[in-house]
């Protein structure tokens, strides 16, 4: 028998492992509806937040690395929804804009949300509570903030 620390059950990492496959399998249907997968979702967020992005910030925002970000931009900018344009200041330098489709695509991406909340929360304070939970080990795993 395997010690209580090595028990499957027992693996935070486990449980974070188990939720993100959760998470995303919750959210395929929705985003199928607006044709996303889960990766572009999170790319047209933050363009829909900050508007023309370098492909390294985007990477930065997203936590992702180009061999990742790249290939996802090429499939939106395939379904018309970005445009890629080389710097004509530094043309090794590549920046994401919406196009009127992606942007357009905004206002059917409200719906996301509130699609998905009663499935992972009890009410606003449950989000509110969880949130600043996650922020908190997030913040620890990064070495942001002493553990408490």
């Amino acid at each position: 028998m395997s010690s209580p620390e090595l028990l499957l059950s027992n693996q935070v990492c486990f449980l974070v492992h188990r939720l993100d496959l959760s998470v995303q399998a919750k959210y395929r249907p929705v985003l199928s509806e607006l044709g996303l997968t889960y990766g572009q979702y999170l790319a047209m967020l933050a363009l829909w937040e900050r508007g023309e992005l370098g492909v390294g910030e985007l990477c930065s925002l997203l936590d992702l690395d180009t061999g990742t970000v790249s290939p996802l931009l090429k499939r939106l900018e395939a379904t018309g929804l970005v445009r890629r344009e080389r710097s004509a200041e530094d043309e090794r330098a590549v920046r994401v804009k919406l196009t009127e489709a992606g942007a357009a695509l905004e206002e059917r991406a409200r719906a996301v949300p509130k699609a998905l909340g009663p499935c992972l929360f009890a009410d606003e304070e449950d989000y509110r509570k969880m949130r600043a939970t996650l922020e908190r080990m997030l913040a620890r795993l990064e070495g942001k903030a002493a553990p408490s």
